[in-house]
């Protein structure tokens, strides 16, 4: 069995994009916009700042802890109007927030999420020139690992826009078997006990027990849980470990890839705007 060292991983993504981006010969700059006071997300937007700072990317946060929609909406204006190459908005938005047309508000060219449907349809079709930055991390830890995904039956369990959705367009896009289950899934333990590759996204707590992954699977645990004050993934780890052959830990597994994945995203945003 294989402990996936996301961290170590990650690292090495950024050592790389520092190199990338002094070559380029760039200044890229992104900017991060945070609506609500999310404990989580000010922690993630802590964790982006140290990735900018390494690799030469010029980092902006805007705090808006009691921001209206229309507020919201003419910052992401004033932004796609400005020299920024990258805007990320943090999710999950406060109530009241229209995320959905907060995200569309973002120039398709600035996207770094690739969270707008525009990118979210070339995704579809094959085109990943920019992907959302979780899946896209997943992807690279697999590659990195020396994981094939060709051929495999990959089963993702979770269906938001954010990981289960484009991380199945991005399977597909390696020509991997794809099976896609979520809360309505009828027997699902039978599915996911025929995963070559398992990965979850549905925010429960050690959801995945060992009873429900196929002896030497690959496991890949996207979840990030709370329960009483310890930080632990969507999959039994202690347990599933025991019957799998590569698996990722909760933290230090996809969390590093998703902040790499966005500093690789940023670079490109900045590459492709200037022409």
């Amino acid at each position: 069995m294989k402990i996936i060292d996301g961290t170590a991983i990650a690292k090495q993504m950024l050592d790389e994009l520092k190199i990338q981006v002094e070559e380029s010969g760039l200044s890229p700059k992104l900017a991060v916009i945070l609506v609500g006071d999310d404990p989580a997300s000010k922690i993630y937007m802590k964790s982006k700042e140290a990735a900018c700072s390494h690799i030469g990317i010029r980092y902006e946060k805007y705090l808006l802890p009691q921001s209206t929609q229309d507020e919201l909406l003419n910052l992401i204006k004033e932004l796609n109007e400005s020299e920024v190459n990258a805007i990320l908005l943090e999710m999950p938005l406060p109530r009241g927030i229209d995320g959905d047309a907060a995200l569309e508000a973002i120039d398709p060219i600035k996207d770094v999420d690739g969270f707008h449907p525009i990118n979210m349809g070339k995704l579809l079709i094959g085109d990943e020139t920019i992907a959302p930055c979780t899946p896209l991390g997943v992807i690279e830890l697999l590659r990195r690992s020396n994981i094939e995904i060709f051929g495999k039956h990959v089963v993702v369990v979770g269906r938001s826009n954010i990981v289960g959705k484009p991380m199945a367009a991005m399977l597909l896009n390696r020509d991997a078997t794809v099976t896609v289950c979520h809360s309505k899934t009828k027997n699902l333990a039978k599915i996911t006990k025929e995963a070559d590759i398992l990965i979850v996204a549905i925010g429960k707590p050690r959801f995945i027990t060992a009873e429900m992954v196929k002896e030497g699977a690959v496991v890949i645990d996207v979840g990030i849980n709370n329960p009483g004050g310890a930080v632990v993934g969507d999959v039994d780890f202690e347990k599933v470990k025991e019957k799998a052959s590569a698996i990722t830990p909760v933290p230090g597994g996809v969390g590093p890839m998703t902040v790499a994945s966005l500093m690789k995203n940023t670079l490109s945003l900045a590459i492709a705007q200037s022409g």
